[in-house]
């Protein structure tokens, strides 16, 4: 089997010959092709090529096209700082006070050049891999996400406190999710195999399972649905322990989910059993950059033997690999997946 087949089935809950790996590893890359993250967020070109020049040097089964987690933000007015050598971030919000979003022009994120970077970026590498290497166009944050950079973590926060704001809350969601949807349909039409989502803001190490519910879960479920009109599987991505809320996260029909280190792996085996697909969960930074290759294999194996009963595993680190991770490192994983 190739890469694309590996996690093509692990996304239908088929057999695999080896458990696939798909790595979230845009810093890593960069650095590895000699670019800074200012090269490599301003050149679609750039982009492609240090993601074919990793898969060419460690066998990757798919590439999670990523640039930053701020590029939709930037798309629909939140100022960005970009600094030569990190990823780009928000700084400041684009929502003083959160009535302003009345006063929002409609969102039109296919205008913003980054946006278009990033798409022709996926372009390039359907076109090199299709068909072998399984190709996940992220499109950065989910709407609750989003609304958190519009208004600032802390603002957003005490919006949702606030039971006067409960309606003007609603009414920036919806403008997130037309935010977001435009950039799903966006993605869908480079080709790509996979649409997937960020909504790290709304993991239970930020808010309670209810806010998760209340405010998050609906919109997160309509994104997995909205995917699957396009004719494409879903994966939704939550940093933190997530184990409160995974039953919601199932809930939302997403093909895969992408759960950090922080949330028990035999509770996501449980949790997802014959309805979705993990993809994770190593943590990326203790053990993925700081740790041996001994002690990635036996992460790796630990995870595996999790999921024995089960095809659906995409090994990855739970979050984005630091740029310094160690080559050695991720060959250990790719060894070790493939039974080595």
């Amino acid at each position: 089997m190739n890469g694309y087949q590996r996690i093509a089935a692990a996304l239908r809950g088929e057999p695999a010959d080896s458990t696939p790996v798909m790595l979230h590893n845009f810093m890593m890359a960069a650095r590895e092709a000699g670019l800074t993250m200012r090269q490599f967020r301003s050149d679609p070109r750039h982009i492609a090529r240090a993601f074919r020049e990793s898969v060419e040097r460690y066998g990757f089964d798919g590439i999670l096209v990523d640039v930053d987690t701020a590029t939709l933000a930037d798309a629909v007015g939140v100022p960005v700082a970009y600094p030569e050598d990190e990823p780009a971030v928000c700084r400041g919000a684009r929502l003083a006070s959160l009535f302003e979003v009345d006063q929002l022009p409609p969102p039109d994120v296919g205008r913003h050049p980054r946006i278009q970077i990033w798409l022709e970026a996926v372009r390039l590498l359907k076109r090199d891999f299709s068909g072998q290497v399984f190709i996940r166009g992220n499109c950065d944050q989910a709407p609750f996400s989003l609304a958190s950079l519009m208004r600032s973590a802390e603002g957003w926060m005490l919006d949702l406190m606030e039971p006067d704001s409960e309606a003007a809350a609603f009414r920036l969601l919806d403008y997130c999710h037309a935010a977001a949807t435009q950039f799903l349909r966006l993605m869908a039409a480079t080709g790509c195999d996979m649409l997937s989502n960020g909504d790290s803001s709304a993991g239970s190490s930020l808010i309670s399972p209810r806010l998760h519910c209340k405010f998050a879960h609906s919109y997160e479920t309509r994104l997995a649905a909205f995917s699957h009109d396009l004719g494409l599987p879903y994966a939704q991505h939550v940093c933190g322990n997530a184990r409160p809320i995974l039953a919601d996260l199932v809930a939302t029909g997403a093909d895969a989910i992408e759960l950090d280190f922080k949330t028990d792996s035999q509770a996501a085996h449980d949790a997802l059993a014959g309805r979705a697909t993990l993809i994770g969960n190593i943590d990326p930074t203790g053990v993925m950059a700081q740790g041996t290759p001994e002690l990635i294999a036996e992460k790796c194996r630990e995870l595996m033997a999790i999921f024995a009963d089960s095809p659906r595993l995409i090994l990855n680190a739970g979050c984005a690999l630091p740029a310094t991770t160690p080559p050695e490192n991720l060959r250990a994983m790719i060894r070790t997946a493939r039974g080595h």
